[in-house]
């Protein structure tokens, strides 16, 4: 499925319908290239599950958490990874027990579609907006945003 994303208001709802669809154990893959907007999106997830406040982009801390959200949510940001065994090196599976994860760059951490829970977005530019393309895990199936 693609969505049209021409300004930051769709962003934001998009933001919004996923956020409503969420449960813990799910991933948000994040894919596309610099500036396509994949921290602007994940900051509207969040900010669509009530935090207020500074979301950083955690391109150098790799992982910012969120527990006191509903589901409770781990950010992760994986462009300086070099290679997918650095994400278990973190710890990964420890910040996602019991939370969803927002992961920018998940193909740098081998990628999460396997997981049934995963919804995955390419984010492309298109002229002065962006593009989402979409594509649900067997977990998303009914429930896609």
């Amino acid at each position: 499925m693609m969505i049209d994303l021409p300004d930051l208001a769709a962003m934001e709802g998009l933001g919004q319908r996923i956020a409503i669809k969420l449960r813990a154990g799910d991933v948000v893959a994040l894919s596309g290239d610099l500036g396509a907007g994949k921290t602007t999106l994940a900051r509207a997830v969040l900010a669509a599950l009530g935090h207020r406040g500074e979301v950083p982009s955690p391109t150098f801390t790799i992982v910012e958490s969120y527990d006191a959200l509903d589901p409770p949510m781990v950010h992760a940001d994986f462009y300086r990874l070099d290679h997918p065994r650095e994400a278990e090196e973190l710890g990964l599976e420890d910040y996602r027990e019991g939370a969803a994860l927002l992961a920018e760059w998940p193909e740098r951490a081998g990628g999460f579609t396997q997981e049934p829970g995963c919804l995955s977005l390419t984010l492309e530019k298109v002229g002065e907006g962006r593009r989402a393309i979409v594509e649900g895990g067997g977990a998303w199936q009914g429930r896609m945003p």
